[in-house]
């Protein structure tokens, strides 16, 4: 395979093959990889739908080469390889789900066919149909009788009667002795399939079949006497299925039906587990590690726990034609890779977009895995019929980051909560019955430290012991910075004036210090007139002229000449002085 660049995904894949006029139509439920020759090398497998209604064939490409083709009978629902025995060499079945039968294929050959049990026959109607072979009522008056059935009963008609009900009244007669003569059976048919591991993990462990039937059944087969081991119910026909786990030890079949709503089926009962209902219908479904993805009609993408609980919401762009798993574990890598009706592919990781591939066309089924003998291989078919071939680089590195807006990553991180202990439990219960006095108590003390805050503020303002003026007359603020290591140093005092367009005038600086420890030049200095809005620095020198290596504060209040009480105090925490004054 010739590979080059490819500029529409940010470089991280190459562009191994593209064939326009492949002619391969069909979806992810039909296509899987598997190693049919036993050599190491992996086969692309395809359920070709043709035309919908003829050519529909079983394809096996190797490289970019067709390398077999068998023809189907019915359009294929689903196909998957899977090994059915313990034989050597191990080489994989292929197992193709078309209308009520299940073809399997071994090496490439027609191997066995399995067909669904048939359902129940309404008695009324084969009393109805023996009438009609007993030459006893005529063509018009089965088709009253028939809808009247339809109508009453329980058990829903043949294909064969329903097939009647829809005929004109002149092709009625010529249809009736066509088939009076032949015993009326009711067939369901395949609507989706899947493995199950039987009783180990291993990659190749011996698999069993996981079928869905329109008839709202899920089926277990063993993979070697194709008997029916298991049999569930659902409230509505499936139309995708994940399965995880072992049939012998413990499994989950998460199931999308046709109702919008998704069910979880457990190995220990025949009914449904949990139920997620979405606001749409579910157009795919993939499991990453122990959470599912499902993507819905209304261009969303939804992240949901085994249980059900929703973890995230992703808004897409357009809608979605197709979903698949990207696992690659010799990176630990998993992700889900969404193909949209814009001729985009997006890689998810939970709810953040890590790349975006372009297509020429839009995609219609998309598989990842071991193609050929690249592990990182991503294969997509489109609308028109053709196949893409892309290859992860080895050196691609993708940044799990969220795109879009919202909570960051973290928080949907879950928090390692401990067990509630016995200290715990008791604590609660005191609280619980002591609530009420436990709220006064809070609100008393609260209510005490705004009173005290209150009071403590009030003393501030009302002996300006802080930095800014209270005046509406003259309001001042200032800071003081000191300069030097000592045993000098220049302290120097900015002042300004923040009201809007008054000057201030007659003021005064005068600092208070321990005399043991500091000696100013100038301990008291006038102020010019402050215009508002200018930073006026006032500059002094300060000396320690202790050598203990002490040091203490020196109080700054701005005064007004004339009147005792500050405008606005500093308090200057002094460094202690590095050098001994030499006089």
């Amino acid at each position: 395979m010739s590979s080059v660049e490819s500029g529409g995904d940010g470089g991280k894949w190459l562009d191994a093959h593209y064939d326009p006029v492949a002619g391969l139509y069909t979806f992810s439920s039909c296509v899987d990889l598997a190693d049919l020759s036993g050599d190491g090398e992996s086969r692309l497998v395809v359920g070709d739908l043709g035309s919908g209604s003829s050519g529909m064939k079983l394809k096996v490409y190797r490289g970019t080469a067709l390398m077999s083709e068998s023809t189907l009978l019915d359009l294929p629902a689903g196909l998957v390889a899977f090994f059915m025995d313990l034989h050597e060499p191990r080489i994989p079945a292929v197992a193709v789900a078309s209308g009520p039968c299940i073809y399997v294929y071994k090496n490439l050959r027609p191997y066995f066919k399995f067909t669904l049990p048939g359902l129940e026959v309404n008695s009324l109607e084969q009393d109805v149909w023996q009438q009609v072979r007993e030459g006893q009522i005529d063509p018009l008056t089965l088709k009253e009788m028939l809808e009247s059935i339809r109508k009453k009963a329980d058990v829903p008609l043949s294909v064969r009667s329903l097939r009647f009900l829809s005929l004109e009244t002149d092709d009625m007669d010529e249809f009736v002795q066509l088939h009076k003569q032949q015993p009326i059976r009711r067939q369901t048919v395949i609507t989706c399939i899947g493995t199950l591991k039987k009783s180990t993990a291993d990659d190749d462990g011996v698999s069993c079949l996981v079928i869905g039937t329109e008839s709202c059944e899920v089926y277990v087969l063993d993979p070697e006497a194709f008997i029916i081991l298991s049999k569930m119910s659902l409230p509505d026909a499936p139309t995708m299925m994940d399965v995880t786990g072992q049939f012998d030890v413990e499994f989950r079949i998460t199931v999308a039906c046709r109702n919008g709503n998704i069910y979880i089926l457990r190995r220990d009962s025949d009914k449904p587990k949990y139920c997620i209902e979405l606001s749409s219908h579910p157009v795919g479904l993939v499991r990453v590690g122990k959470n599912v993805v499902v993507g819905c009609t209304d261009e969303s993408l939804h992240g949901f726990t085994q249980k059900g609980k929703r973890l995230w919401t992703a808004v897409l762009p357009a809608p979605i034609t197709t979903m698949a798993a990207m696992d690659l574990p010799t990176r630990g890598f998993q992700a889900v890779l969404v193909g949209l009706a814009n001729c985009e592919v997006q890689l998810f990781r939970d709810k953040n977009l890590l790349s975006t591939i372009k297509t020429p066309d839009t995609v219609t089924s998309i598989c990842f895995g071991r193609y050929g003998r690249e592990d990182g291989t991503l294969i997509m078919t489109t609308k028109g019929g053709g196949l893409m071939v892309k290859i992860l680089k080895r050196t691609a590195a993708f940044e799990d980051r969220d795109s879009a807006p919202g909570p960051p990553l973290a928080q949907s991180v879950r928090l390692n909560v401990p067990k509630k202990t016995k200290l715990y439990v008791d604590q609660t219960l005191r609280e619980r019955e002591n609530g009420v006095a436990m709220h006064r108590a809070f609100q008393m003390d609260l209510s005490r430290l705004r009173l005290a805050s209150a009071k403590a503020y009030v003393k501030a303002l009302e002996s300006s012991l802080t930095p800014m003026s209270s005046s509406l007359s003259e309001p001042l603020k200032m800071n003081a910075v000191v300069q030097g290591l000592g045993p000098s140093f220049k302290l120097t005092l900015n002042v300004q004036n923040t009201a809007a367009c008054r000057p201030v005038m007659n003021l005064a600086i005068s600092f208070l210090y321990d005399e043991s420890l500091y000696r100013m030049r100038n301990p008291y200095m006038r102020i010019p007139l402050l215009v508002p809005g200018l930073v006026y620095p006032v500059e002094t020198f300060v000396e320690c002229t202790s050598d203990k290596g002490i040091s203490d504060i020196i109080k700054v209040f701005v005064l007004h000449e004339g009147k005792s009480s500050p405008l606005l105090t500093a308090h200057i925490n002094m460094p202690v002085s590095e050098g001994l004054t030499l006089n």
